[in-house]
């Protein structure tokens, strides 16, 4: 007896697997850092190297032109803007910022990226903000001030370098999404999103080199399953499955359902890793994902998040 799955069925597997597969990619850095000593800088340049190429790869494979892009010269000041700076800032600023602390918290505190671009609408290009969208603002400052102190001003429950971190992951997240908003109108997002991180993680190796191998690690069975993890699954597949599910949703409908990614980072943190998590830390992250559904993206075309 074969099942039949509507397209929309598969769009919503599709989002949700992906999104889930964003936040456990988290949650394997963590314990690559926190465990087995691997730096922030070494599995940026190796998810973005090796992650980049195989979108690129995948887009040859769908008969995609990959290097047209090169030959229109606004577009490649662009996409170099965009893979120096949103591409590799949002990787790096959300890395340092599990390092630093927990990846519940660093994917909450990058979650706050739509209103940053909110904020600059309301004070670069004069928008009138509509009352659902300072609704938006007032819960995501309220989530992020219960998410850090949990309710108390006396002391903070997320060290402060990861609070400036994921703060700065949210801001490099919303330069993401505004600089790559010309190009996706022209190109392709696989080739934009498999560009910005061959030339991101290209401009972080000339700095941190991945060879030689770090000495300090524990290059035992686990750390490479969990760096393929990370790549592989938390990045290439995740990534793809976004995009695929927008041929059965719309871009807001998939984008409002990437909010499993940081409620599959909490559930994986507690479970898992045994990371605290207090009920007004929990009605803090309801307040930042809330903002996700205030300020859902309504054009048809977008890049998904790159976490």
């Amino acid at each position: 007896m074969t099942v039949q799955v509507s397209n929309r069925a598969k769009g919503l597997m599709m989002v949700i697997t992906g999104a889930a597969l964003w936040g456990l990619s988290g949650i394997a850095a963590q314990v690559l850092f926190q465990e087995k000593q691997i730096t922030a800088q070494w599995l940026v340049v190796v998810r973005m190297m090796m992650a980049g190429s195989a979108l690129l790869l995948f887009a040859v494979c769908k008969w995609m032109t990959i290097f047209s892009i090169w030959r229109d010269g606004k577009s490649i000041v662009r996409l170099l803007l965009f893979g120096l700076i949103g591409m590799l800032g949002v990787q790096y600023t959300y890395f340092a910022s599990i390092a630093t602390g927990n990846a519940a918290i660093a994917t909450l505190l990058q979650y706050l990226a739509p209103v940053y671009v909110v904020l600059y609408d309301i004070v670069v290009k004069r928008h009138r903000p509509a009352k659902e969208v300072m609704l938006a603002v007032i819960l995501a400052l309220l989530g992020t001030f219960l998410l850090i102190t949990n309710g108390s001003t006396g002391e903070l429950k997320v060290p402060l370098a990861s609070v400036g971190w994921g703060i700065l992951s949210g801001i490099a997240l919303a330069f993401y999404t505004l600089s790559s908003a010309q190009m996706l109108k022209k190109w392709d997002s696989i080739i934009i999103v498999g560009w910005g991180m061959v030339i991101g993680g290209g401009g972080m190796c000339l700095v941190f080199p991945p060879f030689p191998l770090p000495e300090a690690v524990r290059w035992d069975e686990e750390t490479w399953l969990l760096i393929l993890f990370v790549v592989v699954f938390g990045t290439l597949f995740a990534f793809l499955l976004f995009v695929e599910s927008i041929r059965y949703l719309s871009p807001a409908e998939s984008s409002v359902l990437s909010s499993v990614e940081p409620l599959s980072s909490i559930i994986a943190s507690i479970a898992f890793l045994h990371v605290p998590f207090s009920l007004f830390q929990a009605i803090g992250a309801v307040c930042v994902i809330a903002t996700v559904f205030l300020l859902s993206p309504k054009k048809e075309k977008q890049l998904s998040q790159p976490t």
